[in-house]
């Protein structure tokens, strides 16, 4: 039997996806799916920590968002343009694959200008080659280290909000499109469970026995790209750079030895965790580039539990929330997620499947 896109649509109402995040990072709303009786609990994220304590591990990707959205001039005409990093090919000469916009005004050849918040001209750099449609690589051009050009992208970039958040960027988005955990820069996308943790949660969880595992997986722009096939067998996702040291596994391994919980803060990071099973079926570290896509049906090896957002319909977020949680189980908290108006998407509220 073909597992089938059509399989995973809904109807979303447009109201709910959320724009501002709640106002605070653990009062969000939360969900509580019992994938063995089928109950279905109303919580606030806070009330997360209930479910778990000593011999127990919150496995969180560290990954941090760079400031992935430039805005600059075409040379000559001056025609403003959008740059939207995707990731860096090759440091030495400042290669990297970017999507722009318009596409259509982009050529191989053109020089690019983008000016700092004076209006002076801060990085310049060369379009040298057409990847996709709206895909380009360019090279910038600057005379100072790695460390100095890095520090210029992030006083010229901005916060890359998705496309789904219908307003201007505002300083807030700083500070809460980014998580607690977040170290390792390279998402250009927020990995959405981690951002509802607060400090005063992770404290509680830490004084009842709860250990933290930290991974990193670098969120890319492909995690939300639209599935173009029916059949989710033919689906490629894009490949997304990933990295688990020994610390981690041994935090998750000896949580499974012990009989405690794993609880997978993400799709990203069960996407990583699921990239890095041994032959027997434990954690390994690992590190490199995946694209695994999980879908119904498929069965889990590390997690017993994960925590993730509301997703949109036909997303590989959703489908992947589908094949942990029992698709018909998760289709029924979704309806009900809608008729409560729970909030959906980046900034939306969770649901903890158990």
């Amino acid at each position: 039997m073909r597992t089938k896109l059509s399989q995973f649509n809904f109807k979303l109402p447009k109201e709910l996806i959320a724009q501002y995040p709640s106002d605070f990072r653990d009062e969000s709303r939360l969900m509580v799916v019992h994938k063995d009786s089928g109950k279905i609990e109303h919580k606030v994220f806070k009330d997360l920590i209930d479910y778990y304590g000593e011999n127990d591990t919150f496995v969180v990707n560290n990954t941090k968002v760079f400031p992935a959205r430039l805005f600059g001039n075409k040379e000559k005409t001056g025609a403003k343009i959008e740059v939207f990093l995707l990731r860096e090919l090759n440091s030495r000469v400042k290669l990297w694959d970017v999507l722009v916009d318009p596409a259509r005004k982009i050529r191989v050849g053109n020089k690019l200008y983008f000016k700092d918040d004076k209006g002076k001209d801060s990085l310049v750099a060369e379009v040298i080659d057409n990847t996709t449609s709206r895909g380009r690589t360019i090279r910038f051009f600057f005379d100072g280290d790695e460390e100095e050009f890095q520090k210029e992208l992030f006083r010229l970039g901005k916060t890359p909000l998705p496309k789904y958040i219908n307003r201007e960027l505002e300083a807030i988005d700083v500070e809460r499109y980014q998580t607690l955990f977040a170290k390792e820069v390279g998402a250009v996308a927020a990995p959405t469970a981690g951002l509802h943790f607060s400090r005063e949660m992770l404290k509680r969880a830490e004084l009842k026995g709860v250990e933290l595992a930290e991974l990193t997986l670098h969120v890319g722009l492909g995690t939300f790209r639209n599935i173009e096939v029916e059949d989710l067998s033919k689906h490629k996702m894009d490949a997304e750079y990933f990295e688990i040291n020994e610390t981690a596994v041994q935090k998750v391994n000896k949580t499974r030895e012990l009989g405690g919980k794993n609880l997978i803060v993400g799709t990203t990071c069960m996407r990583a965790i699921e990239s890095a099973v041994s032959a027997t079926s434990t954690l390994k570290a690992a590190s490199g580039w995946t694209n695994l896509f999980i879908f119904p049906p498929y069965d889990f090896f590390i997690g017993q539990s994960m925590v993730t957002n509301f997703h949109l319909p036909k997303s590989s977020l959703y489908i992947m929330a589908c094949a942990f949680g029992g698709k018909e189980l998760i289709e029924d908290a979704y309806q009900e997620a809608i008729k409560e108006k729970y909030r959906f998407y980046s900034y939306g509220d969770a649901m903890l499947i158990l």
